[in-house]
């Protein structure tokens, strides 16, 4: 590995001692190859190649020396056991170096009741980090991207987990931070596994197009570098064609066809000065017809991001539609690696005093309470605040505010400052009187009204706003400010919850309750909780749970006979569960297991699958994929953003516990009247129940739509491999009609 980490060296060593401690990332690359000794990925290869890839592409994003270091030294305190912990790190390699290990060290010694909050508090640790140093995030975006680049050697279940995790969270994170050339990557990566079928569709419509249109960029390049060399200007020309995830994208969200994709091509013209933007901006729509409406001017009003260029789409002499980029090579480095630009382009305290602004909203996300119960109240602002397009509009003195799409005056007010939202009694909006859940748009100028005699926000207002910065600090005010109102409220929904269990209880009985609920929350007292619960920071739902069990053993302590009779009711049910009897044991809705639930049929999720729930009007809770189209659309009405709540499964699910699961399978095969035959005989053969077969054809070829009951996403996974072998068959997935 010597070979590999010299070619890192080489590419480092060019810039010399005055950017970087040559000696030093030599030091760290022996250290972390004396702790991975003998240890192998699951390719096979030895594993000190993932932390020299992930030096390679720190080094590539321009960060400094303990950077690297850092990338290097990633995953020697989690995986190296006593070779390496902290400390040893900190006294060999200094405090820096330290504190970036151990921002994206994984909390691995602390045991977690579900997967989730496992999950989220990783995600709360690297934030935190973040908060202090840049840094952390930048060597786990490429600790992710080298991941993503392997991912081919895991299981089918861990692909697409770790594929979800990276388009959930960090794709969006690497976009919010500007860093588009790893945003991009990783897109593409998660989608390659997300949507096998999808990712090969489009990329067979790239390959199609190019060598239809071979030479058309070139051709384009040529004839625009002749004009910008006949006007004058020192410029540097680059062409791309889209990405497959922008398309697949563009073409999903916008229900477009390929060939309406007309930003397929696009070409990148890097100038010296932002004037010179504005004049190349002008000899292009000169040269080329422009396609109105296609027009952004990012560098008057950059994204939240800090990217900043012209865009526009023109007509080229072949007829066909291209895109055009115009920028400062400033502006180019920023647009490639975000923040981290801002080291190689701002000096000491200009840059410290640009990130801290721009990460303004990482702290606010980390205002939200730490109770592992909570994990839900951390990640809706961060699903917000990281997935959801973006509005500009204006204050009055003409300066940009981004907030989430859908945001209104109260988001707007919070955004400029806590004084002003707790203050604020209406809005206007380009000089009229707005209700305050009057939804923004781009390019609006919106003033903010107060009043001193304003007792604060309204408790009603948590349920309108639509960022976390602004539902975090109504939060923070009626936490701080409401204390006692807080209490009588806390008080009153728990004494009303222990009166829902049926049995008199004593105010002894209640505050001994109480007092031992606020002590497995990690809380001072009862109070703490009851102020938690008043100021909603804490839903009672996330509590029920406990409060049972606190009440059954302090007011309705269990007999020898009474356990008895409940074990024997728990076995029961138990085999009513391996039946297929009761479903609504196997997910658990925020914490409480046993509400009625359906399976929603447009994906049928299975254990295995990510899921979210959705309250029905009258039906219980519908669940369904995370990533499944109606949850992707429903996301997007802020109407119904207060009906998604988190679902999870049941332990009792991995143990196979229930009955089987409905499962929708399409299945592509040359026609044939044997077809049928030998899927029912192979489905027969795995003893798999089939439910419905339908069939329609698709000229030569027949679709046939199968839905057959199936334990786990494993099981599926193995029947469609099954069906896979039979003669004929093109192409088996999962999916509904």
């Amino acid at each position: 590995m010597a070979e590999t980490f010299e070619q890192l060296y080489r590419s480092i060593s060019e810039k010399g001692p005055m950017y970087y401690d040559l000696d030093k990332i030599r030091r760290a690359y022996d250290f972390a190859e004396k702790c991975h000794s003998g240890q192998k990925r699951i390719s096979g290869e030895p594993y000190i190649t993932h932390p020299i890839a992930v030096a390679q592409i720190v080094a590539d994003l321009q960060l400094d020396t303990d950077s690297i270091c850092a990338a290097l030294l990633h995953d020697t305190v989690e995986d190296c056991g006593d070779k390496a912990d902290i400390s040893i790190i900190r006294k060999s390699f200094g405090n820096e170096v330290a504190n970036l290990v151990d921002g994206v060290t994984k909390l691995v010694h602390i045991p977690f009741e579900k997967k989730q909050d496992e999950s989220i508090e990783n995600l709360r640790k690297m934030f935190l980090a973040m908060s202090k140093d840049l840094r952390v995030i930048f060597i786990k975006l490429a600790d992710r991207l080298h991941n993503m680049r392997t991912l081919e050697y895991r299981s089918e279940q861990k692909q697409r987990s770790i594929a979800l995790e990276t388009m959930h969270v960090y794709a969006p994170l690497a976009h919010r931070l500007g860093i588009q050339m790893i945003k991009q990557e990783l897109e593409t990566l998660a989608l390659r596994y997300l949507d096998p079928v999808g990712y090969d569709e489009i990329s067979r419509s790239i390959e199609q197009r190019l060598s239809e249109n071979e030479g058309f960029l070139q051709n384009a390049k040529e004839t625009i570098a002749e004009s910008l060399t006949e006007q004058k200007i020192s410029y540097r020309l680059e062409g791309r064609v889209k990405s497959i995830y922008s398309i697949y994208r563009k073409m999903y969200n916008q229900n477009k066809p390929f060939d309406e994709i007309y930003d397929f091509y696009a070409i990148r013209i890097i100038v010296k000065t932002e004037m010179e933007c504005y004049s190349v901006l002008g000899v292009i729509h000169e040269k080329f017809k422009s396609m109105p409406g296609r027009f952004k001017d990012y560098i008057s009003t950059p994204k939240a991001n800090m990217y900043r260029s012209l865009h526009t789409t023109v007509i080229g002499h072949d007829g066909i539609p291209f895109e055009v980029q115009i920028r400062t090579e400033e502006m180019h480095e920023v647009a490639e690696y975000g923040l981290a630009a801002h080291w190689k382009y701002k000096s000491g305290e200009q840059a410290k005093e640009l990130v801290d602004k721009k990460l303004k909203w990482i702290r606010t996300l980390l205002e939200t309470e730490k109770d592992p119960d909570d994990a839900d109240e951390f990640f809706r602002p961060l699903k917000i605040d990281l997935f959801d397009d973006e509005t500009f509009v204006f204050t009055p003195q003409g300066d940009v505010v981004s907030l989430p799409a859908g945001s209104n005056p109260i988001d707007f007010a919070y955004a400029i400052h806590s004084a002003v939202g707790n203050k604020m009694v209406g809005a206007k909006v380009n000089g009229n009187i707005v209700p305050i859940d009057y939804v923004l748009e781009n390019g609006q100028i919106v003033e903010i009204l107060t009043s001193s005699a304003s007792k604060g926000p309204s408790r009603d207002w948590l349920k309108m706003v639509r960022s976390g910065e602004a539902r975090n600090k109504i939060r923070q005010f009626f936490k701080k400010e409401m204390r006692s109102e807080n209490i009588v409220i806390g008080k009153y929904e728990i004494d009303r919850e222990l009166r829902r269990f049926g049995r008199p209880f004593t105010e002894a009985q209640k505050e001994e309750i109480v007092k031992n609920i606020a002590e497995r929350m990690m809380m001072a007292d009862a109070d703490d909780l009851y102020n938690n619960i008043g100021y909603g920071g804490i839903a009672l739902s996330r509590i029920s749970a406990k409060l049972r069990d606190e009440f059954d053993r302090v007011v309705n302590p269990v007999t020898p006979e009474e356990l008895a009779a409940k074990q024997q009711e728990k076995q029961a049910k138990l085999a009513q569960r391996r039946t297929g009897g009761d479903k609504s044991q196997s997910v658990i809705i925020d914490s409480v297991s046993g509400c009625e639930v359906k399976f929603a049929k447009c994906c049928n999720p299975l254990p295995g699958d990510s899921i979210i729930g959705f309250i029905t009007k009258g039906y219980g809770v519908s669940i369904h994929k995370y990533d499944c189209e109606n949850v992707v659309a429903g996301l997007k009405r802020p109407e119904d953003k207060d009906r998604w709540v988190v679902a999870s499964w049941a332990e009792a699910v991995e143990k196979q516990e229930f009955g089987d699961f409905e499962a929708g399978i399409n299945v592509y095969a040359v026609y044939s009247q044997r077809i049928i035959a030998d899927i029912t005989v192979a489905l027969s053969d795995l003893k798999v129940a089939l439910v419905s077969l339908t069939t329609r054809e698709n000229g030569d070829d027949m679709i046939l739509h199968l839905v057959v009951k199936c334990s786990n996403i494993e099981h599926l996974h193995n029947i469609l491999k099954s069906l896979k072998r039979i003669q004929g068959v093109r192409d088996v997935t999962r999916g509904n009609k």
